[in-house]
Parts: C-alpha cells; structure tokens; sequence
C-alpha cells in the first residue's frame, strides 16, 4: 500500500476503500494520510506538507534539504513550504519570503527550492550553529559550491537576517561528514586556532588515496578526528581505529581524538590538546 493518501482521491480511485482508511490510515493534514506502522521521514512530511497544498506550494528549508538528499535532517521536524498564502496547521510552517523561478526545482513531481536556495533560507531562518550544521551537510550531499550561494544572496541585500547567513556561509565547508564534526570544527575556530582543512586525504606510494583525516593543518601534520559512539563500542571498528593511528604516526601525523563527551563538556580541553599538538608540530 501507498505511504501516503490524499484520502478524496485514494478513494474515488478505488486505491483504498473508507473502511480501509479508516483502519489501516493515519490522518496527517487535512485529506491527507499516512499508513499505519510506517516511520516517516522529513522527505516524507515534506511531500505530505505539499500535498495538503494541493500540490501547488514549493518545499522550502528543511524540508527541501531532505529532497535533496541531505542527512540527519530531524524526521519529527515541522515541514516547510513556501509559496502559498493559507494559513498552516500543525506539524506545517509556511514561509512569506520570495523567490523567483530559477531558484525552483523538481524532485519527482514536487516542487522544491534549488540547493543553492536552500542554503540561502536555511541560513536566515535557524540559528546560527544550527544554520552552519544544517548548510555544511546540504552541500557535503550535493557538492554545491558555497560561491552559487553568496550570488544568489546578492540578489536580496535586505533579506531578514542576511547577515547571519553570511557568517554562516564564511564558516560552512562541504567536508563535514556529520553534525559532530561541524561542531568540532567550529569549536577549533572559535577557540582561536586556525581554521582546519576538511577530509584530508593521506596517499601511498603510488599516490593513491588510502585514508581520510576528518580535519586538521596538513602542513603541520596535525590532525584532529571525532570518534562516535561507534568507534569504541564496536570491536571491529576500534581496531581499524588502532591499526589507521600506528598507519598515521608512522607517517609523522598527530592525531587528536575527540569524544563526544570531550565536545560536550570540555571543549576547553581540545583547544588546549590541539594547541599542544601544534606547537611541538611547528
């Protein structure tokens, strides 16, 4: 069965019957329903959010970072439209800004904002850790340069928060792979040190790529990697961990492991190891 209805149509076309909606069908929007039993995902709310538009409103922010392919946007999440002047219900925000065709797409059948649109609202709307988190994983999905979207801001110097959008694209880097290494690298800024290159990449002999540093000064071959969860609970991975470091050390690089616990509560701690690290390095 169909994830989501529009519940006048589904049953003018026989796709489901009313005792089939009523039993097996969550009401989501106004005519519009989810099966029962199905995780939805933001994509999912988004293209709910658009059909209860009637199919004519375009997916905006969030929203449209997870059509286009973004990860770790927050599946509970109000979905975003843009657009459209009714007023929005619960678990929908509807958004009065402009925006002009060539800064419109389709994925599928539903109208969504480019990339580079997308990361021009996403980083006026949420804050500014968030708008840095948010952005540097919509382009680490799509590869957007970060050029497409200071041009397109030249197009509305008076938008509302136009300025947080810029400090949020100066610090955004496509080489975040995850929202704790946004973190760790805005932390590494914030505390004064140099701003880090993302995904360093480490060759052999042959000038193949054979491993990756999360971030870090390859002149100084200092290097500083978060470590999830995963790295210490799953025995395969941990030993990878140990073999990649004594591979790393050989070749003259610090490595500088960080915890989420590290990144919560004693970020102060990681300045002071990464400096260490870069001044026996220098």
């Amino acid at each position: 069965m169909t994830k989501l209805v529009v519940a006048t149509e589904a049953i003018a076309s026989g796709e489901v019957s009313r005792r089939q909606l009523a039993r097996q069908y969550t009401k989501l929007h106004r005519n519009v329903y989810h099966l029962n039993g199905v995780e939805l995902t933001a994509a999912d709310r988004a293209h709910a959010a658009w059909l209860w538009s009637g199919r004519r409103a375009t997916v905006a922010g969030l929203s449209a970072a997870a059509l286009l392919g973004s990860r770790w946007v927050p599946a509970a999440g109000p979905a975003e439209l843009i657009r459209i002047h009714h007023n929005a219900p619960p678990g929908i925000i509807v958004h009065k800004d402009d925006v002009a065709d060539d800064e419109l797409c389709h994925i599928g059948v539903i109208s969504c904002t480019t990339v580079a649109r997308t990361v021009f609202d996403i980083g006026r709307w949420l804050p500014f850790e968030q708008g840095v988190i948010r952005v540097d994983a919509l382009l680490n999905a799509t590869d957007v340069a970060v050029g497409e979207v200071t041009e397109l801001a030249t197009r509305y110097p008076g938008a509302r928060n136009i300025r947080r959008l810029r400090r949020v694209l100066d610090l955004a880097d496509n080489g975040a792979e995850s929202p704790q290494e946004t973190r760790l690298r805005l932390a590494l800024i914030r505390g004064g040190l140099p701003r880090p290159v993302t995904q360093i990449p480490i060759r052999d002999a042959r000038g193949r790529i054979v491993r990756r540093i999360d971030m870090g000064w390859p002149q100084w071959k200092v290097g500083v990697e978060y470590d999830g969860e995963q790295h210490w609970t799953n025995s395969e991975i941990h030993a990878g961990d140990i073999d990649r470091l004594e591979f790393l050390a050989e070749l003259g690089w610090r490595i500088i492991r960080v915890s989420a616990l590290h990144l919560r509560s004693d970020r102060a701690g990681i300045i002071r190891r990464v400096e260490q690290a870069l001044r026996a390095a220098a």
